[in-house]
């Protein structure tokens, strides 16, 4: 069998796992799929339109990601959320990012300023949320958010560093997601993003690297307020512990 025949059997089937994967995890970090919720394959076959093999693929990759949890004879799970998790989450992106952030700055050139700029003006120009009365998130804002971020960390040199400062982003954006609406009218995110931006225009590292981890701890602020108006077992959460 020739490799272009072997290519035309593979590829389709390579292809659809990830982009069932790449759906699941989107619908999973919007908590579209709530966490703790069982993820049963019936349900899936029926709305992500595929069938059992590239859906296991994708769950077994989104399990690797701890974005989902397989229990012995009981299936997949949505990976469950808790005040513990999101202490410990927020504490360790601030020791990574914190560490990625400074040294962009030491690597610093004029490319990666302009960059930053530009995501910037376009953070800042976009709506927070679709309706300026009722929270209701806007995608374009999450997207410039999460490049505004990822090229805060882009410059540091280590690609390892980037991966994992994305996957906690990815582990804390269903947090986020779940209780926006508590920080909508009474933050001013855009200001904060400001004062970072400066700070890293003024090479000013340590300045920098401790607005980053405010930012992110009046993140998690907010989010444990919203967090406490969740049923407690309802998306699988537990209490914090003493």
């Amino acid at each position: 069998m020739s490799i272009e025949l072997i290519h035309r059997g593979v590829e389709p089937s390579a292809t659809l796992a990830t982009s069932i994967y790449e759906r699941l995890k989107a619908d999973i970090l919007s908590a579209k799929l709530e966490p703790g919720r069982k993820l049963q394959l019936r349900f899936l076959m029926e709305n992500y339109g595929a069938g059992q093999t590239p859906l296991r693929e994708a769950l077994n990759r989104l399990s690797t990601e701890d974005l989902v949890v397989g229990k012995e004879q009981r299936g997949f799970f949505v990976q469950s959320i808790s005040l513990d998790e999101l202490a410990e989450l927020t504490k360790t992106r601030g020791w990574i990012e914190g560490t990625a952030l400074r040294e962009s700055i030491i690597n610093t050139n004029p490319a990666w300023e302009e960059a930053l700029l530009v995501a910037h003006h376009r953070l800042d120009r976009t709506p927070r949320s679709l309706d300026p009365d009722n929270f209701e998130t806007n995608p374009e804002w999450e997207r410039n958010h999460r490049n505004f971020h990822a090229l805060l960390m882009g410059n540091c040199g280590s690609r390892p560093l980037i991966a994992f400062c994305e996957q906690l982003a990815d582990r804390l954006s269903r947090y986020r997601a779940l209780s926006s609406r508590t920080s909508f009218r009474v933050r001013k995110v855009s200001e904060e993003h400001t004062a970072l931006l400066r700070a890293v225009l003024d090479r000013d590292a340590v300045s920098a690297v401790a607005l980053l981890i405010a930012h992110y701890e009046r993140t998690a602020t907010f989010i444990q307020e919203g967090m406490s108006k969740i049923e407690p077992n309802r998306h699988g959460t537990r209490p914090a512990r003493d």
